[in-house]
């Protein structure tokens, strides 16, 4: 699948470039070390934490899967401590993973666990492409967080409606969309690592990379297939092309392989904010609606740092820099049309001030959880046609209108109301602010 490779299988040992340039003995090791983790992994029982080299092999920290939880929830700890010992885990699970001797020691010391000692027949190399296998490896048989990333939700509109056979169909279109909009932007020079993740009815997708531009490229790619779903759907007949609804956010999310018989699974699966905020944006969201969330990141990266980056952007600031980038996509082939312009852009209001901003909407979950996000407006020429894609402005919630104080303030004293008068108010209440809602901030 075109950007879809299998990262630890690349790194532990198969057919592509970084094994062959492994050694034999290397490659030993590498075999070695993943039968043993296979064995003590125990089918997702227990997970690796970090790692260290030893002269005669190598060391790791191997909890129990349950482990974490319980550390992060210890009942005899206060609030803070437990939000510190959240703070530590993840810490400890970003990023690379190998540790120095002395760390590991400090870190089992602190978990109150001991490591556990893998032998091998030969001292681990210090060459990169050695490391970044044994990376690829622990990280298969744990668990990884991600403080900044990307992450794009395509839900296709009334899926469960349809036959199944049309099931199957709107999702093979969906991704065929996918792939079609990596091999457009690799011939542009853009390569999009993508991972995805199926919700049943539609993709998490996600850019394994964590270069400073992997969020920009995964939101160019977000509109190549919005575009690709676009023209599919002006010319399919019945119900064989998906009409999709979409999200994209950046947060913070945890990784895993599930375990698949006796082995963890080739790909790996994302949860965490960034998923859980995309699923109750897109709850609200109207058919080919195209919603950005309400975020502040800063570029996703690998290794550990001690500093911290200036450049963080709001979403608005996000938007407008990807939104130029766009003109590198000119001339690629829509449905057999070339891309003669492309533009973006958040839908804008008017402000009390009289000054123009975008519009930023406040999306109510079904647990009463409020977040906020914008919608995005597209525009392709394509071979002199205008193809507008997302949501206009008169297709969105209106600005809720608030009474002045001041008129309120003149209205006549009432008599302080029943407890009928009260419940049917509350109901009311309900009524009008239902779950699942959307409407202006």
């Amino acid at each position: 699948m075109p950007g879809e490779g299998n990262g630890a299988a690349r790194g532990a040992g198969g057919g592509d470039d970084v094994p062959n340039a492994i050694s034999i003995v290397q490659r030993g090791n590498l075999k070695s070390l993943e039968t043993t983790l296979r064995r003590q992994w125990r089918m997702g029982q227990n997970i690796v934490l970090c790692w260290s080299s030893d002269e005669r092999g190598v060391l790791v920290i191997l909890v129990p899967h349950y482990f974490l939880g319980n550390y992060c929830a210890d009942v005899d700890a206060s609030t803070d401590q437990s939000r510190e010992n959240e703070a530590f885990i993840r810490r400890l699970i970003s990023g690379e993973r190998r540790k120095t001797r002395e760390a590991l020691f400090e870190i089992c010391a602190r978990l109150d666990v001991s490591p556990t000692f893998i032998k091998l027949d030969t001292a681990l190399s210090e060459e990169p492409q050695v490391l970044e296998a044994v990376e690829h490896v622990i990280k298969r048989y744990g668990l990884s967080y991600v403080e900044n990333r990307a992450v794009i939700l395509f839900d296709i509109v009334d899926f469960s409606l349809y036959t199944p056979f049309e099931q199957a169909s709107q999702l093979n279109s969906l991704s065929y969309s996918l792939n079609s909009a990596y091999n457009k932007l690799l011939a542009q020079g853009i390569e999009i690592n993508f991972a995805r993740t199926t919700t049943g009815d539609g993709y998490y997708i996600w850019n394994r990379d964590f270069s400073p531009s992997a969020n920009q490229d995964l939101f160019v790619f977000m509109l190549l297939v919005v575009a690709d779903n676009t023209v599919a759907q002006v010319a399919s007949k019945g119900h064989t092309v998906p009409v999709i609804r979409t999200g994209y956010h950046i947060a913070g999310h945890y990784e895993l392989y599930q375990a698949e018989g006796v082995n963890p699974s080739v790909f790996s699966y994302i949860v965490g904010d960034v998923t859980i905020d995309l699923a109750r944006m897109l709850d609200v969201a109207k058919a080919n609606q195209v919603v950005i969330g309400d975020f502040h990141c800063e570029p996703a990266r690998w290794g550990t740092t001690s500093v911290k980056s200036i450049t963080a952007v709001s979403a608005v600031t996000f938007v407008n820099a990807c939104s130029r980038m766009l003109p590198s996509l000119q001339g690629i082939q829509l449905s057999g049309k070339r891309i003669d312009d492309i533009s973006c852009w958040l839908t804008e209001g008017e402000t009390s001030a009289g000054e123009s901003r975008p519009r930023r909407f406040r999306i109510v979950d079904k647990h009463g959880m409020a977040r906020t996000a914008y919608n995005l407006q597209i525009e392709i020429d394509l071979a002199g046609k205008k193809l507008a894609l997302g949501l206009d402005q008169h297709a969105l919630p209106a600005a809720i209108e608030e009474e002045p104080i001041e008129t309120l303030s003149r209205q006549p004293i009432k008599a302080a109301p029943s407890a009928k008068e009260l419940f049917d108010d509350l109901a009311g209440i309900l009524k009008k602010n239902p779950s699942n809602s959307m409407g202006e901030d």
